[in-house]
């Protein structure tokens, strides 16, 4: 059984009752773990009860694949259903899950936590077409769906957001379901009570690696190709992940296409919501002057190519994020025109 993404954290937090195993699986770390704890509370009251709970790994399974039936077979101290939760299963154990779909022994409920699978996964596969199987995507909110978290998480501390904090929140967060509650319970602390504002936001979560993502589109913007390595760096050693930034660029990128071919290119950056801040008004002006509409949209083409390249190739994301950031970079006509020579025109 595939199940839509729309239906996802309804289906994680009250499964279909025929179904015996669910692969929770996607590039979302953080969400992948969020619904596999809901999963496991859909059943048990305490996650943490070792009698009703048993955790194995992928390795122990492909190890000893018996494994697998033994435990979803067994017998919980004091009764009640119990819980086989399987990490980091590989694709060489999609013969045993199959299997056990098949046939499921015992009553327990079998949750496997996996990363990222493309649709070529026989381990996704296995789920995917088993009656009493399910497959649960995680992907990375986005738009709505992100808007939508971040005003029902803060609601849920008492907190209301403005349209400029929430813009700036929507392009700051949502590669890691994780790191966004996180950041926005950090928020939640420091707010306290009230509106969050623009300002608020940009003091709590524009720190760290979501400042090092600025400086990555900035440089990219910029043509410097020194400084880019060494954001990227930064920005890897402070915990994004590969994609972040180019999707961070990909935003700048957009931001810039709004203006670049307004009338009076500054009174246009200094209207885009949220606002620039202030200290980069005139780099993102002169960006905004030399970038063409039609160079943005070749870059931004550029950038989702990757972003696309990252999750389905199989290709370190690491180096292909670097390859196409540098590329963009070198083609910034910021670059070509500090690197002619003197006098000429």
């Amino acid at each position: 059984m595939k199940v839509k993404p729309a239906n996802a954290d309804r289906f994680a937090a009250k499964p279909d009752a025929q179904v015996r195993a669910v692969l929770v699986y996607g590039p979302d770390r953080g969400l992948v773990r969020e619904r596999v704890g809901r999963l496991v509370r859909s059943v048990v009251a305490d996650p943490e009860d070792p009698f009703r709970v048993a955790e194995l790994t992928g390795e122990q399974i492909k190890k000893a694949p018996a494994v697998l039936a033994d435990e979803a077979a067994a017998l919980a101290f004091g009764g009640g259903q119990r819980v086989v939760v399987v990490r980091s299963p590989s694709e060489d154990t999609a013969a045993t899950f199959r299997e056990f779909l098949a046939d499921p022994a015992g009553d327990s409920l079998v949750v496997v936590e996996a990363g990222d699978l493309d649709g070529r996964s026989k381990l996704r596969a296995a789920f995917e077409k088993a009656d009493r199987g399910a497959a649960l995507p995680c992907y990375r909110d986005e738009g709505r769906d992100l808007a939508g978290l971040i005003q029902e998480t803060l609601k849920g501390h008492g907190l209301s957001v403005s349209r400029e904090a929430l813009d700036y929140l929507g392009q700051q967060l949502g590669a890691d379901r994780g790191v966004t509650r996180s950041e926005l319970l950090k928020l939640a602390l420091y707010k306290g009570s009230g509106e969050v504002q623009l300002e608020d936001a940009r003091y709590c979560v524009g720190d760290s690696a979501a400042l090092s993502l600025d400086d990555v589109a900035q440089a990219v913007a910029e043509g410097d190709l020194a400084g880019l390595e060494r954001a990227f760096d930064r920005a890897l050693a402070e915990g994004a992940n590969p994609i972040q930034p180019l999707r961070a660029t990909a935003n700048h990128f957009k931001r810039l296409h709004q203006v670049a071919d307004a009338g009076d290119v500054a009174q246009a950056v200094e209207r885009l919501k949220p606002p620039v801040f202030w200290k980069l008004k005139p780099r993102v002006t002169a960006q905004a002057k030399a970038w063409t509409p039609a160079r943005l949209g070749e870059a931004l083409d550029g950038l989702l190519e990757a972003e696309a390249r990252c999750k389905s190739t199989g290709m370190p994301a690491e180096a292909v994020a670097a390859r196409e950031l540098m590329r963009v970079a070198s083609r910034s006509p910021l670059r070509q025109r500090r690197k002619r020579p003197a006098g000429r025109r």
